[in-house]
């Protein structure tokens, strides 16, 4: 029994399903720095139970999912699969008669880890117990990593009894030995705390006996209180009954003082109404006396107001004056300043009237030299310009001109190297050789490399051309590629996203809707004629299923004009007697069919209305049903889609 294949599908930077051959013998993986080996090693690791984000180089075990690139999305779950040949029938009891045996793990981000065997549903425990068996796992010896063989040497006696427990295959029955030891000790403190729970109930159960005991003794001294409490109640009656006489005896005296209250409130009501009479002129004085007061307090307030009013116009007119008289002496000031500033301009006024007798030539000459000094400015600024443009020109031409003085400087040097070369050549040549033939042979050669270099120098003229044009090419075709790769991302990414969705709400068992197979445009119209039924699993001992009956042997016929929706769906055999009576119909004749319906018979349209035998219309309701086969048939179509978009990808690629 030997490891087979390991393969890995969104695990850290293998993001394409990428599956390495373990052939018998030397497997060995070559490669730079950063390229992926050690992540090979850790996808066997975590396949095998590794539960420590830790040594898998991470915070957290999502950590491992590919996050994505500058050029692709990142991917939501990550898969290895590790393939183990038993063709020797060595493996652990419950796979042993397999000859291949594949161990699955799968993590998904805010999902968590689950495992497979075989395709069957396995705890982290289960797999790590089945390497434990087969005398590996994720800290087994035979994982060698970086300074683990001086950690082996330097191992105490506990760590190389691991070791040799390992290599003689029991670690797996040490492992379980541990958990029934582990078992054993709890079972143990189980009954330890079983003994104290039955002393504890013992020792209530002494505390409830003399609580009983108390509760009889207080049940007859609650009897002896009741008697007690008769009697001093039939006490209290007796007494109440004395009391009673006595209190109508008191009564009548109060019912005579009563009538004497009565007659004095009639007195007193009679004096109310003679002074109730006088009161309303009383009361009309006192309102005028009140609105005269009135007037006077408000009088006094105007009054008040007008005082601050006139004060507050006094102090102004007071700061006026103040001010006017600052005014007054600033204006004597500026009259002052003004009378000599007149005179000084006499002054000026007679001098420029002296000077104003050659201002007429003056300006002439003055206009004439800015005329020329103009025209002066725009040659110069033209030659400016033109200086500025060809000083530019000339600085690239320099350029220009120095960068191929140093190529061909460059090249001099080397023909120069030739030429010595050439020159020793014909020296040593010279030694041997009399004629002049020999010398114009020599000459001819020359000439034929000079013009051999010549052609040399275009070629590679032209090939820097062609470069240029091929990086040019290159260019196109790698945008090309980058959008052929976001189209493939962006249609996994949607394949996913649905299979996904899909995924999750499925119930248990295996519904109706994994088996039916709609034609594009029709998922409306089938969602809407069967509704939830479509979650519904087939078969199975649940409370809902649908089971498989007869055909009909005297179905009614659908309404003439009616089409059966059962030529746009493939639906299995439990599904024949609904889908024999659902009809598809254009919107505008459904209602007039709706009345030819029989028992058990609807009418559906390619938007997903529903007219039922029994009455029942569903018009413009979008089901979730109808969304979930459409979720479907998108996935179905993505499934054409993705392959070519992958194969445009790998055909841009190359």
């Amino acid at each position: 029994m030997h490891f087979a294949r390991l393969r890995l599908a969104g695990f850290k930077s293998f993001v394409d399903p990428t599956e390495l051959v373990i052939a018998p013998g030397l497997t060995g993986i070559v490669g730079p720095n950063g390229c992926g080996k050690s992540n090979l090693l850790e996808g066997l690791r975590w396949v095998m139970g590794e539960s420590s984000a830790k040594k898998m180089r991470g915070g957290e075990m999502e950590d491992i999912i590919f996050s994505g690139t500058d050029f692709r999305p990142g991917r939501n779950v990550a898969e290895a699969t590790l393939t183990l040949e038993n063709t020797d029938r060595t493996g652990p009891a419950p796979y042993s008669e397999q000859e291949e045996i594949q161990v699955l793990r799968r993590i998904e981000r805010g999902s968590g880890s689950n495992y497979r065997i075989n395709g069957q549903e396995a705890r982290a425990r289960d797999v790590q117990l089945f390497f434990a068996d087969i005398a590996t796992g994720t800290k087994s010896s035979a994982l060698v990593s970086q300074g683990q063989i001086s950690d082996l040497i330097r191992a105490k006696p506990s760590g190389r009894k691991h070791l040799l427990e390992e290599a003689a295959g029991i670690a797996g029955l040490q492992s379980r030995r541990h958990e029934a030891e582990l078992r054993l000790k709890a079972a143990e403190t189980n009954l330890e705390r079983l003994g104290d729970v039955v002393a504890n109930l013992e020792t209530q159960l002494a505390n409830l006996q003399r609580q009983a005991r108390q509760a009889q003794r207080y049940r007859r001294l609650s009897d002896r209180i009741k008697e007690a409490e008769s009697r001093w109640l039939l006490r209290r009656w007796r007494d109440a009954g004395i009391a009673v006489a006595a209190a109508g005896e008191a009564l009548a005296q109060v019912e005579g003082q009563l009538a004497e209250a009565t007659r004095q409130v009639a007195e007193a009501t009679t004096a109310q109404v003679s002074a109730a009479e006088a009161l309303p002129p009383l009361r009309e004085a006192e309102n005028a006396a009140t609105a005269a007061l009135n007037d006077l307090q408000v009088t006094r307030v105007a009054l008040e107001a007008e005082e601050r009013r006139l004060n507050e116009q006094r102090r102004e007119i007071e700061g006026r004056l103040a001010q006017l008289g600052r005014d007054h002496e600033r204006e004597s000031t500026l009259a002052l300043d003004a009378r000599r500033a007149l005179e000084a301009m006499a002054a000026e006024e007679a001098e420029l009237a002296a000077q104003r007798e050659g201002e007429a030539e003056a300006i002439a000459a003055a206009e004439a030299a800015c005329a020329q000094s103009r025209e002066a400015v725009a040659a110069l600024e033209a030659q400016v310009t033109r200086v500025a443009e060809e000083r530019a020109q000339r600085r690239a031409r320099r350029q220009n001109l120095e960068s191929r003085i140093g190529d061909l400087e460059g090249r001099i040097a080397r023909l120069d190297r030739q030429a010595r070369e050439i020159e020793a050549e014909r020296g040593q040549l010279n030694l041997g050789l009399d004629d002049s033939d020999s010398l114009d042979r020599m000459r001819r050669d020359e000439e034929t490399a000079g013009a051999a270099l010549e052609a040399a120098r275009e070629a590679f003229a032209a090939a820097e051309t062609r470069r240029t044009e091929r990086r040019e090419a290159e260019e196109a075709a790698r945008k090309v590629f980058r959008d052929a790769d976001s189209e493939a991302a962006r249609l996994i990414a949607e394949r996913d996203a649905l299979a996904s969705l899909i995924a999750r709400s499925r119930s248990e068992g295996t519904p109706l809707i994994d088996g039916v197979r709609v034609a594009p445009g029709y998922e409306a119209a089938l969602g809407a004629a069967l509704g939830d039924d479509l979650d519904v699993p087939l078969g199975g001992d649940g409370p809902l299923a649908w089971t498989q009956l007869p055909d009909y042997s005297d179905a009614p016929a659908l309404p003439e004009g009616a089409r059966p929706l059962s030529e746009h769906v493939r639906a299995p055999a439990e599904l024949a007697r609904r889908m024999a009576q659902i009809g598809i119909v254009e919107a505008d004749l459904a209602e007039a069919m709706a009345a030819q319906l029989r028992p058990g018979q609807r009418l559906v349209t390619v938007d997903g209305r529903l007219w039922r035998w029994d009455g029942f219309v569903m018009r413009d309701a979008e089901t979730s049903a109808a969304a979930r086969l459409a979720q479907r048939t998108r996935l179905e179509a993505l499934g054409g889609e993705v392959a070519e978009a992958e194969a445009l990808r790998e055909e841009q690629r190359a």
